[in-house]
């Protein structure tokens, strides 16, 4: 049975396996300062064009997310979010676990838009009884969206300009960043992303690696017991280099750039065979995230041949699906997808 459920279910790259086999025997300093992690730091900021960037390796999104958040947030402030961003929906209130709210506004196709934005900070800064509710502290947006779309440079641009004018931090969760900067039309670059945030996160898991996501500090500085707060949330792991290793690996050569490129040119295959048959999509997604509304007839019958996600209910008797491609997706896989349809 062919998978097009996630883009994490596979493995790791065989040249970010081969980095761990081959240092195996090492004995590196424990808890990530070992000489791996500081070249996979260094071949970062490299990429993003930041020599002074700080950057911590943790092991998952969700861990990463619950830190970073709780990293940058008084005990009486929030996060604004788009109703459908990914800490709102798809991780448990692990934000709100760490006893901060999650303050969501309005999205359009997964996007936040400035202009919401701008008006829910003015609303709240005019507000006389705005000490008694939870401050804004910080935003959040995802680049992709939840639902493969994703911000140009100019969206990008504005919704930091309304960051910087009420002084509050953006942060921009990379999961998936890699298929969202090869994607087909994307005019935001690495370092353009980064010069756009206060912090951002670069995706390993979903991209090559067997876990790990690096979280990188660019206009603003992390605060300065980080890694003690990493460790109270339990996202420090004493084999440290495992992550270091795994981004070294990724950031030589372009390879996180080549998988994921790879991974849009199966979803762009993808794509055209779901219009060429006729599907509905339920959103224009560029990324490797495609969406198709479907018959529940049909979703039944090609459940019996491969794995996708049911994202949620359309009109009467449909049903959204999520299809999605991989660093790892094979021309084979994608040719019995259309043979199916």
């Amino acid at each position: 049975m062919i998978s097009f459920e996630c883009d994490y279910n596979n493995g790791a790259h065989p040249k970010v396996l081969e980095s761990l086999i081959k240092h195996n025997d090492a004995k590196p300093t424990p808890y990530g300062f070992d000489e791996f992690s500081e070249r996979a730091k260094g071949r970062i900021r490299e990429a993003i064009g930041m020599p002074d960037a700080q950057i911590f390796f943790l092991t998952g999104g969700t861990q990463t997310n619950a830190t970073t958040i709780d990293s940058m947030l008084y005990q009486y402030e929030g996060v604004i979010c788009v109703g459908s961003g990914h800490i709102n929906v798809h991780e448990a209130g692990a934000v709100e676990f760490t006893e901060h709210k999650i303050i969501t506004i309005a999205d359009t196709n997964g996007k936040m838009e400035a202009k919401m934005l701008d008006k829910y900070l003015d609303d709240f800064m005019h507000d006389g009884n705005r000490d008694h509710a939870v401050h804004p502290g910080l935003v959040y947006i995802t680049f992709p969206t939840e639902l493969g779309t994703l911000y140009t440079a100019r969206e990008l641009d504005d919704i930091y300009q309304v960051c910087q004018h009420y002084d509050i931090p953006l942060y921009i969760d990379g999961a998936r960043l890699g298929y969202g900067l090869m994607a087909e039309g994307n005019d935001v670059s690495l370092p353009y992303l980064a010069r756009h945030c206060d912090v951002f996160y670069i995706g390993g898991t979903k991209i090559g690696a067997l876990c790990g996501e690096a979280v990188v500090f660019t206009n603003r500085q992390a605060h300065k017991h980080f890694f003690s707060i990493q460790k109270q949330h339990g996202a420090v792991i004493a084999k440290g280099a495992l992550i270091g290793l795994q981004f070294e690996a990724l950031f030589t050569d372009d390879l996180y750039f080549k998988l994921s490129r790879h991974a849009i040119d199966m979803a762009m295959q993808m794509k055209q065979i779901f219009q060429e048959k006729g599907y509905q999509f339920y959103v224009d997604s560029p990324t490797n995230q495609q969406f198709i509304v479907l018959p529940d007839a049909e979703v039944e019958r090609l459940s019996q041949h491969m794995e996708f996600t049911h994202f949620g209910q359309a009109e009467k008797h449909h049903t959204i699906c999520r299809f999605v491609t991989s660093w790892a997706t094979t021309e084979e896989e994608i040719n019995e997808l259309k043979r199916l349809l």
